[in-house]
């Protein structure tokens, strides 16, 4: 049993489709979130610019006393190796693998649809890990650059024409490649879920990796004994590394629920440690 908090990052508020389902599977769990505001989008950087972000707000969580952290970003997810993870002095995931894994097991016919930001999709990230669990999965992948900035501006109603534009012409690989099943791989998607289902239709599983994520931390917490006594009653706290007046509104679209935020800054990188 452990009381600490579960640390969650992500370059904005997409990690909070993840948050939200950590508190319904884990309503005792307390949780700290930092969202790296001031430098969203991570997708359209540079792989070392990526990799050097993600190290800060690995700093920056590793400093609250977390139990464990979780990359609640696609992109970040993506290009976090072992060079940093393994200097952690408490476990860390990323979303790649456990969606990879509820992937696998839902197809059915073998053909798994991607879509994401440019640089996880670019990394190919998803498709190695599903390909590690059952080579003979077929993927096709499409990036999505314009889907972050429509969620964050709440374009998200089901009939909104502008969005289902978008997506129409993001879906078409997969809805002419046959996937049965569809990775939303970037945890800003599965407020489009309803949408994207829609223009799909019902032969197409939608893996949420906010929900898979949550799934494989509650395994993860029971057999590493690390879970909170608690059953109810967990608390969260939030951090942005930059003021904004748009967080708030966008993150109660993921939470359903308001919220407040503190202002914090990432420290300096893990590498800075082997070099001070």
């Amino acid at each position: 049993m452990d009381q600490r908090p579960i640390g969650v990052f992500d370059s904005g508020v997409g990690g909070l489709s993840v948050v939200r389902e950590l508190c319904r599977l884990l309503p005792g769990e307390d949780i700290v979130y930092f969202g790296d505001v001031g430098r969203v989008p991570y997708g359209t950087r540079s792989r070392e610019v990526i990799y050097r972000y993600a190290s800060e707000d690995l700093r920056f969580l590793r400093d609250r006393n977390v139990k464990l952290i979780i990359a609640a970003c696609g992109t970040a997810s993506s290009v976090i190796d072992s060079a940093l993870t393994d200097r952690l002095p408490m476990p860390y995931t990323g979303v790649i693998e456990p969606t990879a894994r509820a992937a696998a097991a839902a197809t059915r016919n073998k053909k798994v649809g991607i879509i994401g930001t440019d640089a996880t999709i670019r990394s190919g990230s998803f498709v190695r890990a599903l390909h590690a669990i059952d080579p003979a999965i077929e993927t096709v992948g499409q990036g999505c650059a314009l889907l972050v900035p429509l969620v964050e501006n709440g374009y998200i109603d089901f009939e909104n024409k502008v969005t289902r534009l978008v997506l129409e012409d993001y879906l078409r690989p997969i809805r002419e490649s046959g996937a049965d099943t569809l990775i939303l791989g970037c945890t800003h998607f599965p407020l489009l879920a309803p949408i994207i289902g829609d223009m799909l239709g019902e032969g197409v599983t939608l893996i949420d990796s906010g929900a898979a994520t949550a799934g494989y931390i509650r395994e993860l917490l029971r057999q590493t004994g690390l879970e909170n006594p608690r059953t109810e009653g967990g608390v969260q706290r939030y951090y942005i590394s930059e003021h904004t007046e748009t967080f708030a509104r966008t993150a109660e679209l993921f939470l359903g629920h308001g919220i407040t935020a503190e202002y914090a800054v990432a420290e300096l990188p893990l590498e800075a440690e082997e070099q001070a």
